[in-house]
């Protein structure tokens, strides 16, 4: 698990998102009243399918997502949404540690998993002559890993040297992302750091992870979704000939994660000995999704930040020039406006130059966020914005993985797949009113965190020997 927007990347996702790039796309989702075709079925243990017809070429996506991230769970096991995100690919009984790539990659396809705040999910593309040995891998690591201790004690390993790498020995550590939020959040299972505690990584035993296993990953808590070069029927028949036969299993209650805004700002002063410039991240909270200001938040996350055309860009980069680049949104950077359930942040981080402060920067940002919020948006200005919106979700759609991933979360998220095809609409009607209550209903100092991080003062010489 790496947090960025996109599925973070395994060995072959690389060439294999190239290739996907190159394949047709199934219509020209920029035509008038382009709508993803959808069919949904439920198993009597559970499992939800959802199913996308598109024949463009003999290929298929495919996303499986569980309920189970980070902020689910549960308090003494931080990190095992991630930790078994990795140990899904640790083989079965069945099919030994290295089938599963082997035999997707084998085959001309590619593969890869992610962890976020309200999910974990998997991704296959593949020619779709290639979908039953899949569908029959899915299925076999659904019903059991090989968790032995060996298998456990490498991945645990392998996820603590993760963290070395992008957290402990890399610049700012994504103080932007873990720190930003556990001052935000004042609920554990919004403001822990989902990539793992090495306490709680290095107690776990063999039968905490079958434990957890057969809590959070039966059928019964899972979306499976496919697109591709196949009939509905065809899709439907060839899941429950794996699937339907996999006894469900008791799930966990939900934790309660709601929380209001804050009322009183928090701030972080921070130091970095691997940075070379200071950096300042700030964090506003946003309710869960499904709330008035959902889509207005998205829209207003794309205004300030969303590009070299952005307002921020536009007068604290180029103008102003405090900043050396800025960037941010809705569920940043571990996602985006279309990827959360729970409450969530809207982020924004930004490196900024040596002669001023994080205090200046700040107080910049409010005077944009004030503009907003008392005179709402020109019209010109929000409808190139929410065009650029419903642009960049028709071109991650035009991907037939793409497409299985966002009917998948939508799914899992709404119980209603066919809610991706009302997202452009819901975008283009977010109103100048809209935007400016937003800001000033969320967006406010005392709903904000202010974390700055500056290089670590030079260490002194040592003293010359006499």
């Amino acid at each position: 698990m790496k947090p960025r927007p996109r599925r973070p990347g395994r060995a072959a996702f690389g060439a294999a998102l190239a290739l996907a790039l190159a394949l047709p796309a199934a219509a020209a989702p920029k035509e008038a009243g382009w709508r993803i075709p959808t069919a949904v079925k439920k198993l009597p243990n559970g499992l939800t399918v959802v199913f996308s017809e598109d024949r463009s070429a003999p290929t298929f996506g495919l996303c499986i997502a569980y309920r189970i991230g980070f902020r689910l769970e549960p308090k003494g096991r931080t990190g095992f949404a991630h930790l078994f995100e990795h140990l899904m690919f640790q083989g079965t009984p069945n099919a030994p540690k290295g089938t599963y790539d082997r035999v997707i990659e084998g085959g001309g396809g590619m593969n890869n998993g992610s962890t976020r705040y309200d999910f974990t999910n998997y991704i296959v593309s593949a020619p779709v002559s290639a979908l039953e040995p899949i569908l029959w891998l899915e299925a076999d690591r659904m019903k059991m890993l090989d968790l032995t201790e060996a298998n456990l004690t490498n991945q645990k390993d392998v996820v603590k040297e993760e963290i070395r790498v992008n957290v402990h020995n890399r610049p700012y550590g994504l103080f932007f992302w873990t720190d930003v939020a556990n001052a935000a959040f004042e609920k554990w299972e919004n403001a822990h750091d989902g990539y793992g505690s090495f306490a709680d990584l290095d107690a776990a035993t063999v039968a905490d992870a079958k434990a957890f296993f057969d809590a959070f990953y039966g059928p019964n808590n899972a979306i499976l979704a496919i697109v591709g070069d196949l009939s509905a029927d065809e899709a439907f028949a060839k899941v429950e000939k794996y699937f339907g036969a996999i006894p469900a299993r008791p799930t966990p209650p939900r934790p309660d994660v709601n929380e209001g805004a804050n009322t009183k700002e928090r701030t972080l002063s921070q130091t970095d000995p691997l940075a070379n410039v200071p950096a300042v991240a700030i964090g506003w909270k946003l309710p869960a999704r499904g709330t008035k200001d959902e889509l207005p938040a998205a829209v207003l996350a794309s205004l300030l930040a969303g590009g070299d055309a952005s307002r921020l860009y536009q007068s604290l980069v180029k103008g102003r020039e405090l900043l050396l680049g800025i960037e941010g949104g809705v569920n940043w950077p571990l996602g985006d406006a279309w990827t959360y359930e729970g409450p969530t942040l809207l982020s924004l981080f930004g490196l900024y130059k040596p002669d001023t402060t994080a205090k200046a920067v700040v107080a910049a940002i409010d005077e944009e966020i004030a503009k907003v919020a008392k005179g709402g948006v020109p019209a010109v200005e929000l409808e190139r914005t929410k065009t650029k919106m419903v642009s960049d979700l028709y071109s991650q759609l035009e991907m037939p993985l793409e497409r299985a991933v966002a009917l998948c979360l939508a799914q899992l998220f709404s119980g209603d797949a066919a809610s991706v095809n009302d997202v452009p609409r819901k975008i283009a009607a977010v109103t100048s009113v809209d935007v400016a209550r937003v800001a000033s209903t969320w967006l406010v100092p005392a709903n904000r965190t202010v974390v700055d991080r500056v290089p670590a003062p030079a260490a002194a010489p040592a003293p010359a020997g006499k």
